[in-house]
């Protein structure tokens, strides 16, 4: 017996080779450290942006100033256990149970329509729990993703008119819930989710032209329909407009690109006690605003700090994507990217006025328990992937 068979032999005791039933055993061994590394450091930014963005505010109204910091921990470390569990149960069990998460995730967007819903900011989007409030469009943006990724991983990129069809009823179901909330935001990620997922699947360039134009005319429909309140529809427009009332529409985005521009290079620092974010001249600035709070307090160089996390985050889940076994891997993978890059790219740029203020939150950084244990979910999903690359 030659050494190379030999060596053969060896490696397939009991017929299956040696590393791949170690790689079974053990499939952390093929763990992504920087992707975790990446989500750590995020996380943690974020808290602390989020800390300076509300501590003077709740120490002038008498409270506790590290509230909304303690709160933003407690779902990290949520997420973080979610994380974990979801990391180490192999993705193709997520497969099989594709068809019953996706119809999970459209019954949670049903279910919140009803009185069992609870209305915040002018829709109807939340489930209260008293000490836990749920946004499921937020768990929905990830099992419509399981459920398009389960259905185009089975058509092995061929895919037809009728299959374009499937998934845009997919995609259009739980779209169509949320507009009714009414959350054109979120409405939008799944719009992006939509021709991401196609793309990867292997749509054609004719497939996207139709949808195209029907997304259109979809979005006259729901802008002449009355889906959307007048004071949404002035948030959304007001970028579009050269002199912008700032007592009423223009408010929020005019302070948000004095809260900008201000912070120059370097920064006020945190400790600045006169700044757009301790004065809280920016609503909501701990949560779709954060962005500003950045700027302002950390400069040119922490918004550039904070874009180069997020490219390294969207790097190392397109290239888990393209190292996926097989296909579902890839378009779960994919997904998560598409849903991140366009959550940042729309998030920070309805700061500085040149997207419209849709209220989506900056994956990571944002104030949200429903947004952060989801975006942690997605890196366990990530993670999961990656590690069974080999199997």
């Amino acid at each position: 017996m030659t050494q190379g068979t030999f060596a053969d032999a060896v490696d397939r005791i009991g017929g299956e080779p040696v590393a791949a039933r170690m790689a079974r055993k053990a499939p952390i061994r093929h763990l992504d450290p920087m992707l975790l590394l990446v989500t750590l450091f995020l996380s943690v930014f974020g808290a602390v942006m989020v800390f300076t963005a509300t501590a003077t505010k709740q120490e002038t109204l008498g409270l506790d100033p590290s509230q909304y910091l303690k709160r933003q921990i407690a779902y990290a470390a949520a997420g973080a256990v979610i994380l974990l569990v979801v990391s180490f149960i192999d993705y193709r069990y997520v497969r099989a149970l594709a068809p019953f998460l996706y119809g999970a995730g459209v019954l949670s967007l049903l279910l919140v329509l009803t009185p069992l819903g609870d209305e915040a900011g002018g829709a109807q989007s939340w489930f209260n729990f008293g000490f836990l409030q749920v946004q499921p469009s937020e768990f929905a943006k990830v099992t419509t993703v399981i459920g398009v990724a389960a259905y185009l991983g089975e058509r092995k990129g061929e895919i037809r008119v009728r299959d374009v069809a499937v998934v845009v009823l997919l995609v259009g179901l739980p779209s169509a819930l949320i507009v009714v909330e009414p959350d054109f935001g979120s409405m939008l990620v799944f719009v992006a989710l939509l021709a991401g997922l196609l793309f990867l699947g292997g749509a054609k360039i004719r497939h996207f032209v139709s949808l195209a134009i029907l997304g259109l005319i979809g979005i006259i429909f729901i802008l002449q329909a009355g889906f959307l309140q007048a004071y949404q529809i002035e948030r959304i427009t007001a970028f579009l407009d050269k002199d912008p009332d700032v007592q009423s529409e223009g408010w929020t985005l005019t302070q948000a690109k004095i809260a900008i521009a201000s912070g120059g290079f370097n920064g006020k620092g945190l400790s600045e006690e006169k700044t757009q974010t301790t004065l809280d001249f920016v609503p909501e600035q701990h949560t779709d605003f954060i962005f500003t709070a950045i700027a302002e307090q950390l400069g040119f160089v922490g918004g550039a700090a904070l874009l180069g996390l997020f490219a390294l985050l969207l790097w190392r889940a397109l290239r888990i994507a393209t190292l996926s076994r097989d296909l579902f891997g890839t378009l779960v993978a994919g997904g998560i990217a598409t849903m991140w890059v366009f959550q940042l790219f729309i998030n920070v740029g309805m700061t500085m006025g040149i997207m419209p203020i849709t209220g989506l939150t900056l994956p990571f950084v944002s104030f949200g328990g429903s947004s952060m244990v989801v975006n942690f979910l997605s890196v366990g999903l990530l993670l999961n992937i990656h590690m069974r690359r080999y199997l």
